[in-house]
């Protein structure tokens, strides 16, 4: 009895050793490797997704706010409370204060409306200011010191050392701007900028009671920080926060962008499931056999649970060390093609990537593999002998979907954009699937050949099965779609609304004198140049004889574009960069009064065709009639207009003429000259915020074209996967037709059916499905206008196509290999 107690002790120390050598070899030489291979490249894609993902927010972070000059601005109309400025001090965080307003500056031989900026010695928090002089450069103001915008030397005809007056303060000219690290785009209301220390605002007198002056109050920290100073003090009449988000064209595809990488994420994510899923499936589906074995030898099922979770916790182990290498090796891979436009030094990723890349692993793993394995132990010992394809499921262990529901729940929040584009995938697939089956069902009814009237008869012989592989295959090529025109959409975008080629100066109060010889001069110049357009300054005040200045008690609560003057242009016809959405108008050479409305402005008023609008130009009051409302592309820094009249209404009031051009890189010399032959005209320069906005643009789409290939990759792995899991699915059927004779000619031929319908129709209704969703999340996701994709009806099918017949070349040989006497 002694000797039989020690002999069982001796078995249960040497157990775990023996069930961790079992483990390692089934890990390796079983079927549970292509399950550590999913799992590892979920780790390895989720990792390098989401840390290049932290990169590049970072960096379109801080470009944004480099535009900014800060990480948040107040924007006021009356000077900044002194408790604000304690609140944040309180807080850590760092401020500067900046006081604008316009005024003239007279030098000894001229005199120029220009925008003085007021900033303190701290100004810019982010961002680089360059200041020059004739001996060196600086970055910071001092008192004292005045700075002016290039083209303010020729057009007050001074140098540095000259003196210039500035209200009541004589200053002497300390050099020029060379770099102004804040952006902004208003052709209409820019001036000559000029930078004073915010010390020497008292001496000009030029900051009075009722005067037009704009405070800004500029901060940096951390964002909890910043999002507490919002908290404390709630905006006023007059009072706005600009953040990189909010900031016109910038902050547009910015925010974007962060759409799409998060979208991309979401969409890898959904694909390395589907991948982890399939691979468990195929492995429970191979190991019945031997479960069913082990329990008719008396094993327990707690005994088995121990089995597998040592195979499990090993797995998981050694998927996480391969996915976090070959997920950092990927990323360093990734960053490649963007080394030439990344900072120096790059942002750090931080810890998030591993930790979310380790998480979802965790999420995706427990109801993919668990669900697999409860039902794999609930396998009766008699599938020794006998297969139990009728035995009962337990259902239960669906409750583990809960935990990545749970978890999506949380992290999508009230994100619109990922539930519309997650019940838009289901919504799709479920019909798609329906569909499919119906063609198939269709197909079946015509005469085929025997080869293909097998594959037919082997498809429609399981729906089930068959919607299940069409479904699969679909979405797997439908997501990789997606994911690709997306991309392909917000750059087609961004191309359109800011071509290389676009307009980056503009000229303004060009007299009606002036407009012909202006002209003449750009193009004797051959300097390419946008129609003249008059400009009249006035309101808006009434809508089918309703007062609209009358409707808000407080001014402030009006409409932005009522408590303003508007500039107000007319022609013989329309832009040609505006799309009339409603409404048509006149032919040349009708005298009807009419007004063309952009769209924006119409909705936000309530303006429809066929309204009358009251307006008031130059105190002379007149009424027209809607005849059209168009769309309007702000960000294309073309000459564009909330009203567009017809010439019969206001030809005959006296209005400047405005014109925009584009100036290369090496003829700054042609602008100078512009600014000495035509003193009176007000010359915009926005090349460097145009550079600037491009090179954005360049980091933001090399960076979405990096990650949109690794979502194609990520989807190429999982239809390959899918495509392979099904064929060696077909193994035991393959050795039934060659027992009945089947000739391998005739196998062959059936596969080839089989699959390559199956390719087509899938690769025909992802198409379908691509199309209704990147259309539904381009239109109220993104915003943009939807369009179709012609190539991607022959593209996409026909891959699908190559990929399945490349898996057959590549397996049906190996399939039909032991079939050989």
């Amino acid at each position: 009895m002694t000797d039989m107690t020690d002999s069982q002790r001796v078995q249960k120390r040497q157990q775990p050793k023996l069930l961790l050598k079992w483990s390692w070899r089934e890990l390796w030489q079983g079927q549970l490797w292509p399950v550590a291979v999913a799992l590892t490249l979920i780790i390895a894609c989720v990792f390098a997704l989401a840390a290049l993902v932290s990169r590049v927010e970072k960096i379109m972070t801080d470009q944004g706010r480099s535009v900014l000059a800060a990480d948040l601005v107040l924007v006021s109309n009356n000077p900044i409370e002194p408790t604000l400025l304690s609140k944040a001090e309180a807080l850590g965080l760092t401020f500067s204060e900046q006081t604008r307003f316009g005024t003239m500056a007279f030098s000894e031989q001229q005199m120029q409306l220009i925008s003085v900026k007021a900033v303190g010695n701290d100004f810019p928090l982010r961002g680089q200011l360059a200041l020059q002089d004739l001996q060196r450069s600086q970055s910071k103001v001092n008192p004292g010191e005045l700075w002016l915008s290039e083209r303010l030397f020729s057009l007050l005809d001074v140098k540095q050392g000259d003196t210039v007056a500035i209200g009541d303060a004589e200053l002497r000219v300390s050099g020029k701007i060379a770099q102004d690290p804040e952006l902004s785009f208003n052709p209409f209301s820019q001036m000559p900028a000029v930078l004073i220390h915010e010390n020497d605002v008292a001496a000009t007198g030029a900051v009075q009671p009722g005067g037009r002056v704009q405070y800004r109050l500029y901060f940096m920290g951390s964002d909890d920080k910043l999002a507490a100073i919002q908290d404390f003090a709630p905006l006023e009449p007059g009072q706005r926060w600009l953040s990189e988000t909010s900031q016109g064209r910038t902050g547009e595809f910015i925010d974007r962008a962060r759409q799409y990488l998060s979208l991309t994420l979401i969409l890898v994510i959904l694909m390395a499931t589907a991948t982890l899923v399939l691979t468990c499936q195929h492995y429970t589906s191979t190991r019945v056999e031997t479960v069913a074995m082990m329990k008719s030898l008396g094993a327990s099922k707690r005994w088995l649970w121990r089995w597998l979770s040592g195979q499990l916790a090993m797995l998981f182990g050694l998927s996480a060390i391969a996915g976090l290498s070959i997920g950092w090796g990927l990323e360093v891979l990734l960053r490649l093609p963007l080394a030439d436009i990344l900072p120096d030094p790059l942002p750090d990723m931080g810890m998030s990537p591993l930790l979310i890349s380790m998480f979802v692993a965790l999420l995706v793993a427990i109801p993919g593999i668990g669900i697999s394995l409860i039902r794999l132990l609930d396998a009766p010992a008699i599938s020794v002998i006998q297969q139990q394809a009728d035995r009962p499921k337990n259902n239960k262990a669906y409750a583990l979907l809960l935990l990545p529901v749970a978890a999506a729940l949380i992290w999508f929040g009230d994100n619109k954009l990922m539930w519309m584009t997650l019940a838009g995938i289901v919504v799709v697939l479920a019909l798609l699937a329906f569909f499919g089956l119906v063609v198939l069902s269709l197909l079946r009814k015509r005469k085929w050949g025997p080869a293909m009237m097998l594959a037919l008869s082997r498809i429609s012989r399981s729906p089930l099965t068959t919607g299940a592989q069409l479904a699969a295959l679909t979405s797997s090529l439908m997501l990789l779609a997606v994911i690709w025109l997306l991309r392909t959409d917000l750059l087609a975008d961004w191309q359109q609304t800011l071509p290389i080629d676009a307009p980056n100066v503009f000229a303004i109060n060009i007299s009606a004198e002036q407009q012909q010889d202006y002209l003449a001069k750009l193009d004797q110049e051959n300097i390419p140049h946008s129609e003249a357009y008059p400009v009249i300054r006035g309101r808006i005040v009434a809508v089918n004889g309703v007062d609209l200045l009358a409707k808000a008690d407080d001014p402030e609560q009006r409409d932005e574009a009522l408590r303003r003057e508007l500039n107000f242009t007319w022609r013989e016809t329309l832009p040609i960069h505006n799309d009339v959405l409603d409404g048509n108008w006149p032919e040349a050479g009708l005298a009807i009064k009419g007004v063309s409305v952009e769209s924006g402005i119409a909705e936000r008023l309530g303006l429809s065709v066929g309204d009358e609008l009251g307006f008031n130009v130059n105190s002379q009051p007149f009424s027209v009639t809607v005849n059209s409302v168009r769309h309007v592309e702000w960000r294309n820094m073309r000459p564009n207009f909330y009203f567009i009249f017809t010439p019969d209404v206001m030809a005959d009031l006296p209005a400047t003429w405005l014109v925009s051009f584009r100036i290369e890189s090496n003829q700054n010399d042609v602008v100078n000259q512009l600014g000495r032959d035509y003193p009176t005209v007000s010359l915009m320069d926005l090349r460097t915020m145009a550079s600037r906005i491009q090179l954005m643009l360049q980091q933001v789409s090399l960076s979405l074209s990096v990650l949109a290939a690794l979502g194609v990759l990520s989807g190429l792995l999982l239809v390959m996967t899918l495509l392979r899991l099904s064929m060696s699915q077909r193994q035991q059927e393959i050795k039934l037709y060659r027992t009945l004779g089947a000739s391998r000619k005739r196998i062959s031929a059936t596969v080839w059916g089989e699959y390559g319908l199956m390719a087509l129709i899938a690769g025909l209704m992802a198409v379908v499905g691509a199309e209704a969703i990147v259309a539904a999340l381009v239109k109220w996701g993104f915003e943009m206008p939807p369009q179709w994709h012609p190539m991607l009806w022959i593209m996409l099918p026909t891959a699908a196509i190559g990929l399945v017949l490349f898996i057959i070349s590549t397996m049906l040989k190996q399939l039909l290999q032991p079939l050989k006497s």
